[in-house]
């Protein structure tokens, strides 16, 4: 396979620079949480309920992971089934939810079924919002329909010879999806699963502002209070070593899963047709998916540009956070995209196992080490280094999101830039095209869109993020979902409901403009 491969020692350099320096980082960052752990108390004395922390978070991500892969599943097998106008714009829906702010579905859920809600008020009935429940929902709601679309791609690639000899049996909508669906989807479950559980088990929004108190709180959640509230850095620490053993035992199992192959074939344009019971249940699905996320996204539209919108776009401080929020979601989705295409063209000039294997694994640090962790690290790094924290403060929270969103960025790139390397390499080389010339005029027109999509996602991770923020915002340096918690806490929940308004517009807009215009400046390249 190496024979096929332009030469291309410059990417091969960079790809592995890049990866040793986020691995020396992470490193660093480990070290300095390691030494605070042997360095005796500091703080406060108190000291966290570790056995109820664990049991909290484990069962909150555990119950995420199964309602959403159920949840997720039912989704992808009746969007496969079923055709209607504008199906299109849902499951671009459905895909964008990785991005979705977690805080804003967290005040859209408090919108719809808050004591002061829509639910409550037509009704009457109060639904406790607050507590696991609510985190629940939360998670749900951005999971499953994550998984739905992993899932709905799975099902949608299955070869047309398979459902032709399906169609030939006269296989019932049940029994087509235990011998002909399942299959195709079973292999990419653990993967999945795994990737719903650490999203869920070091969630940080939403269980600060769903959980309720105490009772339900989680590691990540515990660790912010260590640090920020109660400034007791041992425990902090104790609760970060846990946290980060979880998180890599989860990483590893889900790699040592063997994927089962999903297809064996061409897939095509499908033309099965369940008869109408399954068909009704299949709408059934879709039409209480489409409200059950929709509408805590529409409550924060309707809730936020209203009344109170006026009066907060008069405060400086909105301008000043909604500034510094835009300069560092850019900042980190170009710093993001700049890793992400290092890292991956590296990757794909070398066919040896190795190298490959080592300049990926680094990308993927925040799997193992999640914001707050990572905040934590990045804080006792600057104090022992004797650098303010405030001084800091924006060149960290550039870095740190950039790192939350690169294994997100890799997954977009990489897989690309492989493709184009094998298919197109013996051409590449008996041209003898330059490696700025093999990227201008091979992969540019190519991976364009992917481009776009990169900077979107991690434009997005980087404005809904409250994880590295949470320890170094100070008065004068605030984003939005700071400030947005800032609101909820003094309880201006109008300020709050406009915040999370403007957050969700950004991250539409974001997905709405960015990939296509990158895509036709390809095209025009092209």
């Amino acid at each position: 396979m190496a024979s096929v491969l332009p030469i291309r020692p410059a990417r091969l350099v960079a790809g592995a620079g890049l990866a040793l320096a986020i691995a020396a980082l992470v490193a660093l960052v480990l070290w300095s949480i390691l030494s605070v752990e042997t360095a005796g108390p500091s703080g406060s004395a108190s000291t966290p309920d570790v056995p109820h922390l664990l049991r909290m978070t484990l069962l909150q991500a555990g119950l995420t992971t199964v309602l959403s892969l159920f949840i997720g599943t039912a989704m992808a097998w009746a969007l496969n089934r079923l055709d209607f106008p504008g199906k299109p714009l849902v499951v671009a829906t459905f895909a964008s939810a990785i991005v979705t702010p977690g805080m804003v579905v967290a005040f859209g859920l408090i919108a719809v079924w808050g004591r002061s809600g829509w639910f409550t008020s037509l009704t009457g009935i109060e639904v406790p919002i607050f507590g696991l429940g609510g985190i629940l929902a939360a998670h749900v709601i951005l999971d499953a329909a994550f998984a739905a679309r992993i899932l709905l791609a799975r099902l949608d690639a299955i070869p047309l010879t398979r459902l032709k000899t399906g169609q030939s049996l006269g296989l019932s909508a049940w029994r087509r999806f235990a011998l002909i669906d399942w299959p195709a989807l079973r292999g990419t479950m653990p993967g999945l699963a795994s990737i719903i559980f650490l999203l869920a088990f070091t969630s940080f929004p939403i269980v600060l502002l769903l959980g309720g108190g105490p009772a339900n709180q989680t590691l990540e959640v515990a660790i912010y209070t260590a640090v920020r509230l109660d400034f007791n850095l041992p425990g902090a620490v104790q609760l970060a070593m846990l946290q980060m053993a979880i998180c890599s035992l989860i990483i590893l199992a889900a790699s040592a899963a063997a994927p089962i192959p999903s297809s064996l074939g061409p897939a095509g344009h499908q033309t099965w047709r369940d008869r109408p019971g399954p068909r009704l249940v299949q709408a059934i699905i879709l039409a209480l998916a489409a409200i059950g996320f929709a509408m805590p996204l529409l409550a924060v539209l309707i809730d936020g540009i209203g009344p109170g919108l006026g009066p907060l776009l008069a405060r400086p401080v909105l301008w000043q956070a909604l500034g510094t929020s835009l300069l560092i979601g850019s900042a980190s989705a170009l710093l993001t995209l700049i890793l992400a295409l290092g890292l991956a063209a590296g990757r794909a000039a070398s066919g040896a196992t190795g190298f490959r294997l080592g300049v990926g694994l680094p990308t993927y640090a925040y799997l193992a080490i999640p914001a707050v962790v990572l905040a934590l690290g990045f804080f006792l790094l600057a104090r022992r280094l004797g650098a303010s924290p405030e001084a800091v403060a924006p060149a960290v929270v550039i870095l740190g999101n950039s790192l939350l969103a690169l294994p997100f960025a890799m997954a977009t790139l990489a897989p690309p830039l492989d493709a184009i390397a094998r298919s197109q390499g013996r051409l590449i080389r008996a041209l003898g095209l330059s490696g700025r010339a093999q990227f201008l005029l091979v992969e540019w027109p190519l991976i364009g869109r992917d481009i776009g999509v990169v900077l979107a996602l991690s434009f997005c991770f980087s404005l809904g993020d409250l994880g590295v923020i949470s320890l170094f915002g100070t008065q004068d340096f605030t984003t939005l979902p700071l400030l947005m918690q800032r609101s909820l806490s003094s309880y201006r929940t109008n300020d709050a409901g406009s915040i999370a308004a403007i957050m969700l517009i950004l991250t539409v807009l974001a997905f709405a403009l960015l990939p296509p215009l990158f895509k036709r400046l390809a095209d025009a390249r092209a």
